[in-house]
């Protein structure tokens, strides 16, 4: 068992927000979820994304996520960053700088690759520095830009 678990409460559509998010990554599941009776309101769920333990429900409109917290996805090439920034900016999702994006539901995700740690902690400092003024006018991190910059 985890001993922290991330815990997402949005102001509604929190079910329709746990089957999306079970489907876009693989190995997820929904271990429990109660809706409340005759509606889509989410009372509680858990559920795992690629092993990763969370929970959810709605708690109306006073929640709402913060820029300042986000969910971290780890890219091991172009074709998982492609695959995860598409199916997190569909219908309504926003891009935003350096592997950052709003999904249709509020939530913000960083989409990174594992190549982009390694260029940018290069003992050649000039070439992090280059890597990194590439990054900074990215939307979806391209890995092959980053390492020709």
């Amino acid at each position: 068992m985890q001993k922290i678990t991330t815990f997402l409460t949005f102001k509604s559509r929190g079910k329709e927000a746990v089957d999306f998010y079970t489907k876009v990554f693989k190995n997820s599941k929904i271990n429990s979820i109660m809706v409340m009776p005759g509606g889509e309101q989410l009372l509680h769920a858990s559920f795992s994304l690629d092993g990763q333990d969370f929970m959810a429900m709605d708690g109306g409109e006073h929640f709402k996520f913060e820029d300042g917290t986000s969910l971290f996805v780890t890219c091991q090439d172009q074709a998982e960053v492609d695959y995860y920034w598409d199916a997190l900016t569909v219908d309504g999702g926003e891009p935003g700088q350096c592997g950052w994006l709003k999904d249709k539901f509020g939530v913000s995700w960083q989409v990174v690759p594992t190549a982009l740690g390694e260029l940018m902690g290069s003992s050649d400092t000039e070439r992090a520095g280059r890597v990194h003024g590439a990054m900074m006018k990215m939307n979806k991190i391209i890995i092959e830009d980053l390492r020709n910059a």
